[in-house]
């Protein structure tokens, strides 16, 4: 199901990227696992792209993967930075999130490396806006 237009501003997107990024920037707490976090990593990351994507008037499909949706930035000719791109890599958080894992396994520098990514894709939205 495609965006369509007039389903939220732009700002209506970066306020709930904004929301997913402080979820998954809280302390570690007990019983909260890692990947839950990332899920919100991700989340954040996809839409505060989606946000600039309303804000380009892009009409994009309902999908989490953020390379789909980094390819329709590009071909909207707007200039992407690497560390955007690199964020694609949250991706795999989208599903993998929604079903039991055996074991939290992701570490502090694996986490602090997913929250820069999408941190660095929030602040990149909003100075788009």
């Amino acid at each position: 199901m495609p965006h369509e237009k007039g389903a939220g501003s732009p700002q209506d997107w970066l306020r709930l990227a904004r929301a997913d990024l402080a979820l998954a920037s809280i302390e570690k707490l007990p019983g909260i696992p890692r990947l839950l976090l990332c899920f919100h990593l991700q989340q954040a990351a996809e839409k505060a792209i989606k946000a600039v994507l309303v804000k380009n008037s892009t009409i994009f499909p309902y999908t989490h993967d953020l390379a789909v949706l980094i390819s329709l930035l590009k071909n909207s000719k707007i200039n992407i930075p690497l560390k955007i791109e690199d964020a694609v890599e949250l991706t795999q958080f989208a599903v993998a999130a929604r079903y039991p894992a055996p074991e939290d396994d992701i570490d502090d520098q694996e986490f602090d490396k997913y929250l820069t990514q999408a941190r660095s894709v929030v602040e990149w939205a909003e100075a788009h806006l």
